[in-house]
């Protein structure tokens, strides 16, 4: 390991997939330094890190001081676009930044455009959380206005990650990645009590001396920065109907902030003596330039020049560092310096296609040949599955689950044969495609080795981002059917169009509004779109794209809302207060 110090970076082929997950998370037990895991695209982010996470989850032991491996995603949408990122993108970003910025994760995997995006430096990250304990002081107006500038809205009652509501001198918010939401009770500016309650019940639970809010966003607004921001805008050339009021957010316009402030740091300014993992740098390069050239498209242009947001793919290789290690991971060995080059076998596993008495003997033969077997399974259930197949072929196996995990009873059951000398595992973990270990005599075989998968079987729920795009006919739309958008209101739907992008190609739903306006909406955002359902067969009146009809209707429903759920309660209290009737109690008639 003494060599990961010299400036020259050091290859590494003959790495499938799995096989460079497991090698990353084996490096940082070994090192102890921080990873980061630069790939070409999210599918291969998402791929790689759900790969370290269940190695992760079995290899190292959890601490309170270090979290987990973590997935920095790539926006979904480019300056030009004039969207806002998805709201999940936004937070998953927001919280792995402010992780990177208190230098808790051990391993960071990010696509390439994820790294070629200018961040702020850590200071900036880790003031958007607010800590709070009891007995600290601040004013519940500072509270909330903090909230709602790192992304909380406020709702009644509180349900839904990212809503606060406030009470008199009780505040209820529900922050990322919290098991619960919290309620602090305020006496004057003092937080007096500290609670977790139950979304169902709205009672308090769990009592606690402090809680973390983390970020929705990693843009803080704030009405002095989009005033700038929107004058910056009237000067680039924008007319006045396409510019919010007084301070107001618009679509994209986060991405158009360091036309007020240039971000002046890149990701690899969160790490201290990191080591940086180039996967197939190659197809990251390329994906650069992809993404670069799509930045440049005449047929998306932006107010904000592509250098005020990204750094192209020469400018992050140059800014690594002198402390930072750098390692390339191939699967195919291409290289023609065999000084920094270093081999190590390993090949894909078979794939069975659910030939389980296939999968069986391979199994027996590996083991006959002095190998260690490892079954993956996505979920608990999986992994029964698998085992009620060894039970009936008789195989011997040990049971490896997550250390946090508790080993489910039935399995316990099954698992009673196995031993310690077994040499054939059952692991929960996702691990898609299994690898064969020549030099380790280890065999590791997925779970979509084992069995296909099927688009009609739901995979396991997971929190992460999925970047698969959605499509128009799940909404059975036809050109002339109205729909409605968000954040412009009433349009209509004129149909699905391909545009070219660069290199790259990609469907988008075009939508007419009044005036003629056109906006197009890429397949991955249809989240923000739903079918028009009005009353009546007469055809709804357009909205105008970028204008204030749109609000207007908003805040019409908004008080309507509140005006009925004002009713409700007024008749839901008359009710308590009733007094009714007792009657007497039941005679042995009645009985």
């Amino acid at each position: 390991m003494q060599r990961l110090h010299t400036p020259q970076t050091l290859r590494v082929s003959g790495l499938t997939t799995t096989a460079k997950a497991l090698y990353s998370v084996l490096l940082w037990q070994v090192t102890e330094r921080p990873l980061l895991v630069i790939v070409d695209g999210n599918k291969q982010a998402e791929t790689v890190f759900e790969a370290i996470e269940s190695f992760c989850q079995l290899l190292v032991p959890a601490t309170r001081d270090r979290s987990g491996p973590q997935l920095l995603p790539a926006l979904d949408v480019t300056p030009g676009q004039a969207m806002s990122p998805h709201a999940e993108i936004l937070q998953s970003r927001a919280t792995a930044l402010w992780r990177l910025a208190h230098g808790q994760v051990p391993i960071t995997v990010t696509p390439a455009a994820s790294a070629m995006l200018r961040v702020e430096r850590p200071q900036h990250y880790r003031q958007l959380a607010l800590t709070l304990k009891t007995g600290d002081e601040i004013a519940i107006e500072d509270l909330t206005a903090h909230l709602e500038s790192i992304g909380y809205e406020k709702r009644e009652p509180v349900e839904m990650v990212g809503e606060y509501s406030v009470r008199g001198g009780i505040l209820d918010v529900f922050s990322p990645e919290a098991e619960k939401p919290v309620r602090l009770e305020l006496f004057g500016d003092e937080v007096d009590s500290i609670r977790q309650f139950e979304v169902e019940s709205q009672r308090s639970v769990l009592k606690l001396n402090s809680t973390t809010l983390l970020p929705l966003t990693p843009f803080q607004k704030s009405r002095p920065i989009l005033r700038e921001l929107t004058d910056k805008l009237h000067d680039a050339g924008m007319s006045s109907r396409e510019l919010p009021v007084d301070g107001d957010t618009f679509p994209g316009w986060e991405l158009l902030l360091p036309l007020v402030r240039k971000p002046e740091a890149s990701i690899l300014s969160f790490f201290d003596r990191p080591i940086i993992l180039w996967d197939e740098p190659e197809l990251s390069r390329a994906a650069a330039e992809r993404h670069w050239k799509r930045l440049l498209a005449p047929d998306r242009p932006s107010p904000c020049a592509p250098e005020l947001i990204f750094q192209d793919w020469e400018e992050l290789r140059g800014t690594t560092g002198a402390k930072a290690s750098e390692l390339e991971f191939r699967e195919l060995d291409i290289s023609a310096d065999p000084q920094h080059q270093f081999h190590l076998a390993t090949r894909p596993s078979m794939s069975f296609h659910g030939n389980m008495q296939v999968a069986i003997a391979e199994a027996r033969n590996l083991v006959e040949q002095g190998n260690r077997v490892v079954f993956f399974g996505r979920t608990t259930g999986e992994v029964e599955r698998v085992a009620d197949i060894m039970h009936e072929y008789g195989v011997v196996y040990q049971l490896g689950l997550d250390q946090n995990e508790s080993t489910p009873e039935y399995l316990a059951g099954r698992a009673y044969m196995g031993g310690s000398a077994a040499s054939v595992f059952l692991v929960k973990g996702s691990i898609a495609r299994g690898t064969v270990f020549p030099d380790a005599k280890l065999v590791t075989i997925g779970s979509e080795d084992l069995f296909d998968v099927s688009d009609l079987v739901a995979r396991p729920s997971s929190p992460k981002i999925s970047t698969g795009a959605f499509s128009a006919d799940q909404f059975d739309l036809k050109p002339g059917d109205y729909v409605v958008h968000a954040e412009h209101g009433v349009g209509q739907f004129v149909g699905l169009k391909e545009i070219q992008q660069g290199e790259a190609k990609g469907d988008y739903m075009l939508l007419e509004y009044a005036g003629g306006s056109k906006l197009y909406v890429p397949l991955t955002r249809m989240d923000l779109i739903q079918r028009f359902r009005g009353a009546g067969d007469a055809a709804p009146r357009l909205d105008s794209m970028g204008g204030s009809t749109w609000n207007r209707t908003k805040s019409r429903v908004k008080a309507k809302m509140r005006d009925m759920a004002e009713e409700l309660l007024k008749l839901y209290a008359q009710r308590k207060l009733a007094k009714g009737f007792a009657f007497s109690l039941d005679s042995n008639w009645q009985r």
